[in-house]
C-alpha cells in the first residue's frame, strides 16, 4: 500500500468503536478522501487534536487499491480553527462551506479546491458574528466557482453579450447565470438580479470574500445560492447545515 503525505482539511469526523475515528478530508490536490483513524481519541501524538472538525494539517494514509476507505495513520495540526466554535453563527456558516464542498466535490476534484475552502474558513475565523452570514455566502461562491460550476454573470450566459453593470437582468439556472433583454425573452422564468447583486456575485467567485451586504440583501442572495444548489446537485437529498444556516434569526456578536 502506497503512503501519501499532503495538507488536508477535515470535512466530517464521526467515532468508530472504542478509540478510533473516520474522517473525510480533502487534500491539497482537491480531492475528497474517507480515511480510518485507529486509535484517534487516545493517540495525541499521531493525532494531534484528534482530528476535530474543521482542523488543517499534514496527514499521512495509506492507499489500498479498490478500497473507499483509506488507513489514516497521522495527522499534524497547523491550523486547528477552534475559534469558530466560539460564535453560533461562524459556526454554522463554517459547517454549510464544508456540506456545500462534500456534495460538490469528488475524489477527482480539482486543486483551486482546497485552497477556496481554506479561505473560507479562515475568513470565518476572523470574521464578526454579524458578518459571518456574508463571508458564508461569499466562501459558498468562490468553493461553486473553484470547481468550475461559476454562474455568467457580466455578459449574457446565452448569447455572450455585454451587459451594463447597473442592469437587473433575468437570472436562471439552466441557463447558467444572467440573460440580456432579448435572450431573457425566450427564457421559461428565473429571478430578477441587479446589479450589484451581480457584481458580489462576480467578487465572491473570484475569490473576494470582503464584500457587505445588508441583512435583507443577504437573505437574497441566500435564496438564490440555495436555487442554484437545488439546480445543480439533482439529488433531492436535503442540505441540513444550509437549512439552519438560513432559517435562523442570528443574534450579532
Amino acid at each position: 500500500m502506497p503512503l501519501i503525505v499532503t495538507d488536508a482539511i477535515v470535512l466530517h469526523s464521526f467515532d468508530y468503536l472504542e478509540s478510533s475515528r473516520i474522517v473525510r478530508l480533502v487534500t491539497q490536490d482537491g480531492a475528497m478522501r474517507s480515511a480510518l483513524a485507529k486509535g484517534a481519541r487516545k493517540s495525541r501524538r499521531r493525532f494531534g487534536s484528534g482530528l476535530d472538525l474543521f482542523a488543517q494539517g499534514t496527514a499521512s494514509f495509506y492507499v489500498k487499491p479498490g478500497r473507499d476507505l483509506d488507513t489514516l495513520t497521522g495527522f499534524e495540526d497547523v491550523r486547528p480553527r477552534n475559534e469558530l466554535a466560539a460564535n453560533l453563527e461562524r459556526f454554522v456558516g463554517a459547517e454549510t462551506i464544508v456540506e456545500i464542498a462534500l456534495r460538490f466535490g469528488t475524489a477527482g476534484s480539482d486543486a483551486p479546491l482546497f485552497g477556496a475552502i481554506a479561505a473560507a474558513l479562515d475568513t470565518l475565523v476572523v470574521a464578526p458574528g454579524a458578518d459571518a452570514r456574508t463571508v458564508t455566502l461569499a466562501g459558498a461562491w468562490h468553493i461553486v466557482s473553484a470547481l468550475g460550476h461559476a454562474p455568467v454573470v457580466t455578459h449574457c450566459a446565452e448569447c455572450g453579450d455585454a451587459i451594463p453593470d447597473d442592469a437587473t437582468v433575468l437570472f436562471t439556472h439552466s441557463a447558467g447565470g444572467a440573460l440580456c433583454g432579448r435572450c431573457a425573452q425566450l427564457s421559461p422564468g428565473g429571478r430578477k438580479l441587479p446589479g450589484e447583486a451581480r457584481a458580489a456575485i462576480a467578487e465572491w467567485c473570484a475569490g473576494n470574500l470582503t464584500p457587505a451586504l445588508s441583512d435583507a440583501a443577504a437573505r437574497a442572495h441566500q435564496r438564490l445560492l440555495r436555487e442554484f444548489l437545488e439546480y445543480h446537485l439533482h439529488d433531492g437529498r436535503p442540505l441540513r447545515a444550509f437549512d439552519l444556516w438560513e432559517g435562523a434569526a442570528w443574534t450579532a456578536a
